[in-house]
């Protein structure tokens, strides 16, 4: 399912998100990841996580435009999700289900358009949450709204806005979320000097309690298997990353955090290694 449209709601300033959050952890987490040529995937992992451990393994199989997902943990839970692509043009159904909660059923639908992208869920237990979102526009400017409802309550849950502005090399979104409560304005530039890496600014602010958070922050693309990513904000707080691919699709990241107004506390370092034979 590919669209040159303006997306789904949750891809409005993805970009600058996943420099400023994907991949920072304080956890040690260990992956082998495995792969046939008849579409069949295996994962296994081990998280070390405040003192305790966990795993799971996770078997993804593929045929055509199916996808079967098992996930087993540690917690004898498992998640299993079927996924079909281009049932219909330019839409994706997903059906989950978390055993042994039978009542976490959960059915997606999709749909892609080169001028609108729309997703609605709806839980499969006798009082739904029902979600539903929209962005319409095109590929340089989208204009976005989502919102659940729980049949339970009788009200909407939650209800979110946003807008997003793409350029030939930069990207500005803004997101009203929290009922209206938080605001977070983004802003992302590349930089050629950069090597393929951008900059990044975001200012959030919460109105019931007017705190303002900014936060900056930046990825610098060392040679093609090396990824630093650095960000800091006006709390003090500082992380730090690095990626580098050790093999094709096998990667070490490791990455800390560090509270510049609180130099007594010790900072947290965490590690992710996933190993792709």
């Amino acid at each position: 399912m590919s669209s040159k449209g303006p997306g789904l709601f949750s891809d409005i300033g993805k970009r600058s998100r996943d420099i400023l959050t994907k991949d920072y952890n304080s956890d040690q987490r260990f992956t082998i990841s495995s792969s046939t040529n008849s579409g069949l995937d295996l994962n296994s992992t081990l998280l070390k996580s405040r003192g305790l451990s966990c795993g799971d393994v996770v078997t993804q199989i593929k045929h055509n435009n199916k996808t079967l997902h098992f996930k087993v943990d540690t917690e004898s839970s498992v998640l299993t999700t079927f996924t079909v692509t281009d049932f219909v043009p330019s839409a994706k159904v997903l059906a989950s289900i978390r055993l042994p909660d039978y009542k976490s059923g959960k059915v997606e639908v999709q749909y892609l358009h080169d001028h609108a992208g729309f997703t609605s869920a709806i839980d499969l237990n006798s009082k739904p949450s029902i979600d539903f979102s929209a962005t319409i526009g095109t590929p340089g400017i989208a204009f976005g709204a989502e919102t659940s409802y729980s049949t339970g309550v009788g009200k909407f849950t939650k209800y979110n806005a946003g807008v997003c502005l793409k350029l030939p090399s930069s990207i500005a979104s803004v997101i009203l979320a929290d009922k209206g409560d938080s605001m977070k304005v983004s802003y992302l530039r590349d930089l050629e000097r950069l090597n393929g890496g951008a900059v990044v600014g975001e200012i959030s602010r919460k109105f019931s309690t007017n705190e303002n958070t900014l936060t900056v922050g930046c990825s610098y693309v060392v040679d093609p298997r090396t990824t630093v990513k650095v960000k800091l904000n006006n709390h003090g707080n500082l992380g730090t990353l690095l990626q580098h691919e050790l093999t094709h699709k096998s990667f070490l990241t490791i990455s800390g955090a560090f509270e510049t107004k609180a130099l007594e506390k010790s900072p947290k370092f965490g590690f992710s290694l996933l190993l792709k034979p």
